[in-house]
């Protein structure tokens, strides 16, 4: 078996949780590692383990033949400038959500792509939680008769303390509806098979961070938001996301309602953040109307996977299908365009959110205000 070597571009938080997850799968390493964080890049290279070189600045390590892989986990702003410096080199890639902050980075990015033979992927790793593929698997099975209606709901901890602060602003996150709920409007779209034709939120920065100052500026994201979504197939979606509830039990639920049944995933916040917890199992009910019975399932990740990252597992079994593609060959379950729809959304609920007033989509990257 061939061994994959990854460069890891963006060696903090999410840089990391890459990194441990790579630890896992058989033939591969991290071979490289770039921030130019002097601390985060240090504790990065230790983590990946002997061999592995470190630079400041991704030009640098292109410049090395060190890796067959590339995962680009920079703050969201930098997306755009690294990807336009690291396609031409032609390696594939694994780009942490969101694609970009703008579509018109966005815009870009696809097209500089389609001059290239090799794939970028774009990290939804939510579509791999266990319990959500089971929800998936359902769907698609028949087992809910179709899809009405969507309803994900995420209540968890604000967001965490970052380099330079930058998860705290919108021009830096591209807002917290694009830097956190792509994740969401990725499954939507999915689940759906469809579009997003109409978007309307309600949302405000009540709770989290208030007393915070950042070289003089305050903090301006989100932290609490209902989006209501019109899919072209008539479907109607909607998140509920509230970031100082983490005392919930459950720290996502994703339902799905057709016209036989309702299937649910859910899923528990990070051990680390509840100390006195261990680390729970997810759950996948399905309520079928004939019955009116809930069909429980306990879905159990093995203890090494859940504790390699924040999200379930997920990082994990999306390299595993990363590493297959890179190897193997094939295209990215998830697109640069899968990418980029995921974020017009959440620009469009950041904008009405902002004027009050639903948003039309239309044309690939327009966004107008509804009448």
């Amino acid at each position: 078996m061939r061994e994959i070597r990854y460069g890891i571009i963006g060696a903090g938080m999410m840089g990391q949780e890459h990194i441990r997850n790579i630890g896992l799968i058989d033939g591969a390493r991290v071979s490289a590692v770039c921030d130019p964080d002097t601390d985060m890049r240090s504790r990065a290279q230790a983590l990946a383990g002997s061999g592995c070189r470190a630079f400041d600045h991704h030009s640098d390590l292109l410049s090395e033949d060190l890796c067959d892989a590339l995962v680009i986990a920079a703050p969201n702003h930098l997306h755009h400038r690294i990807l336009m410096d690291v396609l031409p080199a032609d390696l594939p890639v694994l780009a942490e959500k969101p694609l970009c902050t703008t579509l018109a980075d966005c815009d870009e990015v696809l097209a500089a792509a389609a001059r290239r033979s090799r794939p970028v992927w774009v990290a939804m790793e939510y579509r791999y939680m266990p319990p959500v593929e089971r929800l998936l698997a359902a769907v698609q099975g028949g087992e809910t008769g179709g899809v009405r209606m969507v309803s994900i709901r995420e209540h968890r901890f604000p967001f965490l303390s970052k380099v330079g602060s930058w998860n705290r602003f919108n021009a830096m996150t591209g807002g917290t509806l694009v830097e956190k709920c792509c994740h969401f409007f990725d499954l939507m779209r999915l689940i759906t098979g469809a579009e997003a034709s109409r978007v309307y939120a309600s949302g405000a920065a009540d709770v989290n961070f208030r007393d915070e100052l950042h070289d003089g500026r305050r903090p301006d994201i989100l932290d609490n938001a209902f989006v209501v979504i019109d899919f072209t197939n008539g479907v109607r979606g909607m998140l509920e996301l509230c970031m100082f509830a983490e005392g919930s039990e459950w720290q996502e639920t994703i339902a799905v309602i057709g016209e036989a049944a309702k299937a649910e995933a859910r899923v528990p916040g990070p051990a680390r953040f509840s100390p006195d917890q261990a680390e729970r199992s997810s759950e996948f009910v399905l309520s079928p109307r004939s019955t009116k019975i809930e069909q429980r399932e306990v879905i159990h990740v093995d203890d090494a996977i859940l504790s390699a990252g924040d999200h379930h597992g997920s990082t994990f079994f999306q390299h595993r299908k990363f590493i297959s593609m890179v190897r193997d060959g094939g295209q990215p379950e998830v697109t640069l365009e899968d990418g980029m729809k995921s974020v017009r959304i959440g620009l469009a609920a950041e904008q009405s959110a902002r004027t009050g007033e639903a948003v039309v989509l239309e044309g690939a990257f327009d966004l107008k205000t509804a009448v």
